[in-house]
């Protein structure tokens, strides 16, 4: 069967018909673009994709590409055509498991190659038409979910959209300092332990902090600092074509209720607009409606939906 399904494994060869992908929709597709221009097809990270043009139908049973599910040709070496081939849909397939433009169909193909492959992951997430009918698909291969969150608006920060609001940013936000990242590394846990709902490392932090570190130094982490104490922090975690999407945004309980998270996020959209990406996105748990008000009092628009599947 996996032989007849068309998807194959991707390399580093195809990494510009992958990014080509990935631009026909900049937002939803950051995350993906962004670890490609990092290098980690090939090397630390997997991919697998189908040839062919986006929207265009493949032929019912038969084997679009040429090549079996290890995207290897039929004498067992990989066609030097393939990565000069455009791709109609990629599964990214690291820690995680992130469509990219799959159709039904495609849909339907990938995760029989995931089954296959048993492969271990700590989520599923991207525009929600994607991820909820792939989870359905695979979901008998994977423990129950820990946490299934199906409507994450995904919102863009819009300059008109603040001006009605009238929010004016918080000017002591400003890019994080490399002597920050003991202070930060605390702060940083407790979002994600908050938002996931179990900490980042066990033991040594060594591996969280180095993390974290690359962040600041790479001038992707933002925050307010009270003293030594860091009371808002919010990083850019995915940063390709003209896009930079907000993760990792956190204020100290203590400073909580004090309508610091409009303003707040105002200043870090102001810092990315002029230092890194001039649109600005984010998504965020539909569920969580003081985030969701937070954000569209700075200015952001909703123009889409995620959904994650935390394994």
């Amino acid at each position: 069967m996996l032989r007849r399904s068309g998807v194959r494994a991707l390399d580093a060869g195809d990494r510009a018909a992958a990014r080509a992908l990935c631009d026909l929709d900049p937002v939803t597709n950051v995350f993906v673009a962004a670890r490609l221009d990092e290098g980690a097809l090939g090397s630390t990270s997997a991919a697998f994709g189908l040839d062919g043009d986006v929207g265009q139908p493949l032929a019912a049973g038969a084997d679009a590409s040429g090549f079996d599910a290890d995207g290897l040709g039929r004498g067992g070496a990989r066609s030097l055509e393939s990565s000069q081939r455009p791709l109609r849909s990629m599964l990214w397939a690291s820690a995680n498991l992130v469509p990219v433009e799959a159709s039904p169909d495609d849909l339907e193909r990938y995760a029989a190659r995931v089954k296959c492959a048993r492969r271990r992951v700590s989520s599923l997430f991207g525009p929600a038409e994607q991820v909820l009918p792939l989870w359905q698909l695979v979901s008998r291969s994977y423990a129950p979910a820990r946490s299934f969150r199906p409507e994450q608006p995904l919102m863009v920060a819009s300059r008109e959209a603040r001006e009605r609001q009238g929010i004016e940013p918080e000017p002591r936000v400003r890019l994080a300092r490399l002597d920050e990242v003991d202070a930060i590394v605390p702060a940083a846990a407790a979002m994600f332990t908050e938002e996931i709902g179990y900490a980042p490392y066990v033991g040594s932090a060594a591996a969280y902090r180095a993390g974290v570190q690359r962040l600041v130094m790479g001038g992707r982490t933002f925050v307010l600092m009270d003293g030594a104490r860091v009371r808002f922090k919010a990083d850019v975690g995915s940063l390709a074509s003209g896009v930079a999407q907000i993760q990792g945004v956190w204020i100290d309980p203590a400073w909580r209720g004090r309508g610091l998270a409009a303003p707040c996020m105002a200043r870090v959209v102001d810092l990315v607009e002029a230092e890194l990406a001039p649109t600005v996105s984010l998504y965020v748990n539909g569920y969580n409606t003081p985030a969701l008000r937070a954000y569209e009092r700075a200015g952001f628009e909703r123009v889409g939906t995620f959904a994650t599947v935390i394994l």
